[in-house]
């Protein structure tokens, strides 16, 4: 896991002052569950499970989309959305200016 010195107001880290109030330099994605595309990822999943489970052959023939195509599919979309998370999340660093000044731009 991944951390980051906190900046205070005046330019220390918290671990120089603990006391010092300490002020947003930049911007987080959304949490995962509020997004568009995890809303996205759950009906296509809940979708291909569902299909997975009521296409069958005809008259006890062979199955058109088993498990294993079923498993193989959940999979690919997983790791789908696992990257796009990735990259929502590597792209994310824009600058915050604390109640719509510009305190942290003068500096």
């Amino acid at each position: 896991m991944a951390t980051e010195a906190a900046t205070t107001a005046r330019g220390t880290t918290r671990a120089d002052h603990g006391r010092s109030p300490v002020s947003r330099l930049a911007t987080e994605t959304k949490v995962s569950y509020k997004t568009t595309e995890f809303i996205a990822y759950l009906v296509v999943l809940v979708g291909i499970l569902i299909a997975g489970n009521s296409i069958e052959g005809k008259d006890g023939g062979a199955d058109y989309f088993a498990g294993d195509k079923v498993w193989l599919y959940a999979t690919i979309l997983s790791v789908g959305y696992m990257v796009s998370r990735g990259l929502a999340k590597s792209g994310s660093r824009e600058p915050y200016f604390g109640g719509g000044t510009n305190e942290q731009r003068d500096r």
